[in-house]
């Protein structure tokens, strides 16, 4: 910032006859005034540059027009303005400067002067006249401007109290006049014609008038507040007469509006059979609200809050269905399979049948997507005779959705626990929490912690919401919860939970279910009757297992979506009239096959080995890939491998290398070789404690030539002792194989006890092996003998 200044010690007889005229908006200067100035005009700096450069002195007059937008005429300006000097000057940035500068006197332009960029004038210095110091009119009318201008300042909170002090302090009639007319509130064309009188005399009667304009504005103002302030006196006092006419009233056995309601709050209370607690707070609620003006927004609050407590279904239940065969009907109609949840649920039943008051359970269903997870809440409530609610918790990161706001919050209402039970109607619906598995937390608090007391039978019997701040028995109510993988869900929320694992189709369960459930719905769901559309036995395998390839049925309903659509187009425009649809027109309605599983697992060449893998959406099938380099000794390992599967393959490694003796390995392959592991596809993240016998295998496979067999998959974990450690996932794994076309499975001895979970018609369709031993591993995989 460029900053000059100078002091002001200035002889008026030294004013130059020509001077530059810089023009001003809406602002006044006056002689020995001081008034700060931002210049924004090209024009402008430019003259005040040259003001700078010589003695600073330029002439100000004030332009008729208010914007500053473009350069200004000189018939656009007044002709009477004030010589003034520059104080101070600080340049801000290109075109724009900062100016402090005081008044020396007035002047009026004789002539203007052309040839420069800014304008220049001829000027003549005007004196002022009929100065009398000691005539009376004049000291009257300096006295009266003074007490009138005493009373502005008493009256303007922006002027300092220390400017009326000063201004009586002043005995020169034209100073007065200028200080006074340069600080009242009014308008700049007033004050200009201030500045144009000569005559002090009669300068002092026109500032005494603007003075008194300026007085009378200000007393109007003062009056106004005044009646303001009366007003919200005088409605103070209704209340308090209403306060006594309502007491009046209820003396003579009159009602208003307001009893009117809260005797209907209460109504509700005796009607509803509040438990004591709540009774309680309402009654207290009811008191408070009596005592309030409706047009109160604590009213508002009181009456919402009352709405509330009254409105929730404190005893009213449905009455179960306990007909266990009903039931067993009601869930089999729905469902295909999914034979755990059933069971669990016709157990309730039955328990509920020999005991009353028994608690509900608290049922997880895990598994993958599109396994009937949500569905089977509504089977369970229709079979229970009893209303169904649900609430999404995933994405939930703010403990008041479960508990609720404080009423101290604006707009606080109750947790969507409590808004769904008062939808439901009823204090024992069947309750769904879906995707219990993601939530998450954040500074607003852990909504999973607030689970806690829903989800425990030894608690929930008296949850409280913030917002009703009494207890509510939620006994009564069947909570069911989804999650897709259980390790995401705090420890202490998933022991109060019942896991039901669900796990993913069969390609028979898949046809039985499309065959009864999803191609008569699709068929309704696209406007087309039973005969106008059959979908061949084989064609739905072909669908199954040659475009989807999931645990659940999402996709396939998607396909068969497709099916039907198509359909519907010909039909609608007249090309069929019905149709049957076979394998080979699958291609027209659904492209080309996506999925050919069977040739993928036909393993020609040694190094590769099937692994079978556990994935939140069920099980799959992975290609363990080796390969050896002439190189240093070293294992390089590619496929976005995480911390434990790199490990595996290292302790692999360490486990062939230690006993390549048995397995007839040449000497030095490992020392001349540099080995490459590899897991497709490499865009995908993998990890996980089940790939350990498949690295084994691959490696074995690779340093001896050995192919292992056609169509084999394998799963487990191994130790640097050889021994082949138990893995989880077994269901799914098996019915990802199945799916792939693998006929022969090697699985940890430890896990023989989880084929009782595996579908008959699967392990009738494939042989199994259990080891103990990887010894056991590479006999059973690649005929290979090992020497002890």
């Amino acid at each position: 910032m460029n900053e000059n200044q100078t002091s002001i010690n200035f002889n008026p007889d030294h004013i130059p006859d020509i001077l530059p005229i810089l023009p001003i908006v809406d602002t006044n200067l006056f002689p020995k005034m001081v008034l700060p100035l931002v210049i924004m005009q090209k024009e402008a700096i430019e003259l005040i540059d040259q003001a700078m450069a010589g003695n600073r002195i330029l002439g100000l007059l004030l332009s008729k027009r208010s914007d500053i937008s473009s350069k200004h005429s000189q018939g656009e300006l007044y002709t009477v303005g004030t010589v003034a000097i520059i104080l101070k000057m600080a340049k801000m940035e290109e075109n724009k400067a900062q100016l402090l500068i005081q008044g020396l006197s007035r002047f009026r332009v004789k002539e203007y002067i052309d040839g420069k960029p800014y304008i220049e004038a001829r000027i003549e210095v005007l004196e002022s006249t009929n100065i009398s110091t000691g005539e009376k009119e004049t000291l009257a009318l300096m006295s009266n401007i003074v007490d009138q201008y005493e009373k502005i300042v008493n009256l303007s909170p922006g002027l300092p109290a220390e400017i009326g002090a000063m201004v009586r302090s002043i005995q020169e009639p034209d100073i007065l006049a200028d200080m006074v007319a340069s600080t009242i509130n009014a308008p700049v064309v007033e004050k200009q014609a201030v500045i144009e009188m000569i005559d002090v005399k009669e300068r002092l009667k026109k500032v005494t008038r603007l003075v008194n304009d300026q007085l009378e504005i200000l007393e109007m103002g003062s009056k106004i507040q005044s009646q303001v302030k009366e007003d919200m006196d005088k409605r103070q006092r209704e209340y308090y007469l209403r306060q006594q006419l309502k007491a009046i009233r209820e003396e003579l056995g009159e009602t208003d509006d307001e009893s009117v309601e809260v005797s209907e709050y209460r109504k509700k209370i005796e009607s509803e059979g509040l438990p004591e607690a709540a009774a309680k707070e309402a009654e207290r609620e009811i008191k408070r609200l009596s005592r309030m003006h409706p047009s109160s927004s604590e009213y508002v609050v009181a009456s919402t809050y009352l709405d509330w407590l009254t409105s929730l279904p404190w005893n009213k239940k449905s009455k179960d269905q306990l007909d266990i065969k009903a039931a067993r009907r009601v869930l089999d109609q729905d469902h295909y399979g999914l034979e755990k949840p059933k069971k669990r649920v016709l157990e309730y039943l039955a328990v509920r049948k020999l005991k009353n008051d028994s608690k509900g359970p608290i049922l997880c269903f895990s598994g993958p997507p599109g396994t009937g997870k949500t569905s089977l809440g509504k089977s369970i409530a229709r079979a229970l005779g009893r209303k169904f609610v649900r609430i999404a918790l995933g994405g939930i990161r703010d403990e008041a959705e479960i508990r609720g706001h404080r009423r101290t919050y604006v707009g606080a209402l109750p947790g969507r626990i409590i808004q769904e039970i008062r939808r439901a109607g009823q204090n024992n619906p069947v309750f769904m929490l879906d995707e219990i598995d993601k939530v998450s937390s954040s500074y607003h608090g852990d909504p999973s912690s607030a689970l806690l007391e829903v989800l425990d039978p030894e608690q929930n019997y008296s949850f409280t919401d913030h917002y009703l701040d009494v207890p509510f028995d939620l006994t009564d109510v069947m909570f069911l919860t989804t999650a897709n993988v259980l390790h995401t869900i705090p420890a202490p929320l998933r022991d109060r939970m019942e896991v039901i694992e669900l796990s993913g189709y069969t390609e028979e369960e898949k046809l039985k279910i499309a065959t009864k459930y999803l191609i008569p719905r699709q068929r309704e769901a696209n406007g087309l009757k039973t005969d106008q559309i059959k979908i061949s036995t084989g064609a739905i395998k072909e669908v199954i297992s040659g475009y989807t390839r999931e645990s659940g049925l999402r996709n396939l309903e998607r396909e068969i979506g497709s099916i039907c659509r198509g359909v519907a187009s010909k039909i609608a425009e007249e090309e069929i009239e019905k149709i049957t649809i076979s394998k080979k027109d699958l291609h027209g309605y659904l492209g080309p096959i996506r999925n050919m599983p069977e040739n993928g697992t036909n393993i020609s060449v040694p190094g590769v080995v099937v692994g079978l893998a556990w994935t939140p959406v069920g099980g799959d099938i992975l290609f363990v890939e080796a390969t050896a380099m002439k190189g240093s000794k070293g294992l390089i390992l590619t496929g976005q491998l995480g911390d434990v599967m790199k490990e595996s393959a290292r302790t692999a490694m360490s486990y062939i290398m230690a006993h390549a003796d048995s397995f007839n390995i040449e000497p030095g392959f490992f020392a001349d070789h540099e080995i490459h592991i590899h897991v497709p596809a490499g865009a995908i993240p993998k990890d996980g404690p089940s790939a350990g016998v498949t690295m084994l295998s691959a490696l074995t496979s690779l340093a001896t030539g050995k192919v292992v067999k056609k169509r084999l998959a394998m799963t487990g974990e191994i130790t640097l002792r050889g021994d082949v450690l138990p893995v989880g996932g077994i269901k799914e794994k098996v019915i990802a194989a199945s799916r792939a076309g693998i006929k022969h499975i090697i699985l940890p001895k430890w896990n023989e006890k989880d084929m009782e979970e595996i579908p008959a018609n699967i392990k009738d369709s494939m042989d199994f092996v259990f080891a103990a031993k990887m010894d056991d591993v590479i006999a059973n995989a690649m005929d290979l003998k090992v020497q002890s």
